[in-house]
Parts: structure tokens; sequence; C-alpha cells
């Protein structure tokens, strides 16, 4: 919306209000001004930054990056198996290209003598307050798998022609789609 000068009117966060706050991420409000004067709230949660990594191996074959690194685990939040990229959160101070190779070797064992930061977007901007990364990585070297306590991952190995077709089979999820997608667009798959 415009002035009549045809200036953009201003929002204006009157009170942010943290509700609740959770090891995952905290919940609450922004009472806000709207252009037309009125009030209203806006809910949000808000969680830290996370990363994405589309990594590529060897295959069976052996020319380099005949398959893509998923891993399969179980999602209580919507009470299904998901087949996914290896991610996790951005721990303070460390960049998405260190994160990603950190949470590679974490989640699969195998650590990337490459990672390319592919994007960094804002997710779910009607909800959330988190940014995510996707990362590629290649090169990988055997390393040390270390999971975290919720975490019970199994190592799946996909052929490159096959993954968007596994993404995309019930039940899908926005990470690993939008991770290939970009990886594949900007001509690493």
């Amino acid at each position: 919306m415009t002035d009549d000068a045809g200036e953009p009117e201003e929002w204006t966060v009157i009170e942010s209000v943290t509700e609740y706050e959770t090891p995952w991420y905290d919940g609450g409000y922004d009472l806000v001004r709207q252009p037309d004067g009125t009030e209203k709230r806006y809910y949000w949660a808000s969680l830290p930054p996370a990363v994405v990594v589309v990594a590529r191996t060897d295959g069976p074959e052996g020319p380099a990056g005949d398959e893509l690194l998923f891993v399969e685990q179980y999602r209580p939040t919507v009470g299904e198996h998901h087949l996914e990229l290896p991610a996790g959160i951005v721990e303070d101070g460390e960049s998405y290209t260190a994160a990603a190779a950190r949470e590679l070797e974490e989640e699969t064992g195998f650590r990337p003598e490459t990672t390319v930061l592919l994007e960094e977007y804002a997710v779910a901007t009607g909800l959330l307050r988190h940014d995510r990364a996707v990362v590629y990585a290649d090169g990988l070297v055997p390393g040390e798998r270390a999971l975290d306590t919720n975490e019970f991952l199994e190592l799946r190995r996909v052929p490159l022609e096959d993954a968007l077709d596994r993404a995309r089979e019930a039940p899908a999820n926005d990470a690993t789609i939008d991770g290939l997608l970009l990886a594949r667009a900007d001509g690493f798959l």
C-alpha cells in the first residue's frame, strides 16, 4: 500500500512477545500496526539456521558422481519415515559450509573435500523466523559417524538419475526437494 504521496506505508511493530521457549525453538507474536492503521497479532516460531547437504559420491561402478547420500529416519512430528538429504542445525559462529561438512560426517560417516554454498533463504516466512542453506558436497572420504542422541538414521545411497523421483515419493519434504532442485539448476547434478 502507498500513501497519497505514493510512498509505501509503514508496518510498525508495537510489541514483540515471546510466549514460550523450548530447546528447539521459541514461539510468540508481534503486535503490528498495519498500513491501514489497524492492529493485528502475527504469530511466529523462531528456529536456529539449518543446512541441507546434497552429497555426491562415487557409485559402485566407479565413476565419480553416480550416487547421492540420503538418510532415512522417522519424524515424530509428522509420524512418518522420510528419505531425506543429510541436514542439521548451524552452530554459533559456524558457516553454512562448515556446518554442512560437520553434519554430513556426523550423519553419514563421510567428509567432503569440497563444499559449495548453493543458496541461503528464509523458510515459510508466513510463520517461521528460520533461515536455511543448501550446500553441495563432493570428493567424499571416509570419516567418523557420530549420531546425536535423537538421531536414528539409516544411510541410503540413491543413484543420481533416481534421486529427484525418490525425493518426490510420499512422504516427501521441502528441504530434500529444494536441495536437489537447486543443485540441478546450478549444474551440479
